[in-house]
């Protein structure tokens, strides 16, 4: 367009100062959704900052495959379980939790979501119960931060990753969704006007 070439060091530096921003966005619409959670699927991915390993934990909603967060952390452990977990409680009343037989996960499941949740602990997520929807986000994911070569800093990392996450739920329609957007599928349904308020006229 116009022989404009922007870098992606230019794209990356915008991502990391807008971030803020389509966080708030984000946090406005969410209850714009209509939530009904029969499943919610849990699992942590690798990725380096400055060439160190740190673990991206995310949940993701079967039904409409929104992510509703996610928690990024140098360690690997129960904490980051509880973390992750207790950020999204209050979304609704799920019924199920599906993750890995990682035991970091046993107790915060229980703790958080009540001793009446069912917690689905698969061998692998290419088991018939995980409908690969966790991995086919991983997918995406990964071969989105495959282009990155890893993060400079936390804070660059964990903003980046939100303006990944928005894209995904808000703006990039998915085949396996008819087209549509994750936050479509909960119900989003916005006016011209308030498409432009919140970013989303493509």
């Amino acid at each position: 367009m116009n022989n404009i070439t922007v870098s992606h060091t230019t794209v990356s530096n915008w991502c990391t100062k807008f971030a803020p921003l389509f966080n708030s966005l984000s946090l406005e619409l969410m209850p714009m959704m209509n939530f009904n959670p029969d499943e919610w699927h849990a699992d942590e991915t690798v990725v380096k900052i400055s060439g160190v390993k740190h673990y991206i934990w995310f949940i993701v909603d079967s039904e409409t495959r929104f992510v509703l967060n996610f928690h990024l952390s140098p360690y690997r452990d129960s904490a980051q379980a509880f973390t992750i977990f207790d950020s999204v409680k209050d979304i609704g009343n799920v019924s199920s939790i599906v993750s890995d037989r990682y035991s970091a996960y046993k107790v915060p499941a229980k703790t958080i979501f009540g001793s009446d949740i069912n917690h689905i602990r698969v061998e692998s997520f290419k088991d018939d119960i995980s409908n690969n929807l966790i991995e086919s986000f991983h997918h995406q994911f990964k071969a989105w931060y495959k282009t990155k070569q890893g993060f400079k800093s936390f804070e660059s990392a964990n903003n980046l990753i939100s303006m990944f996450v928005f894209f995904f739920n808000f703006v990039r329609p998915h085949s396996s969704l008819n087209g549509l957007t994750p936050a479509q599928v909960a119900g989003l349904s916005l006016t011209e006007k308030q498409k432009k308020k919140y970013f989303l006229i493509a």
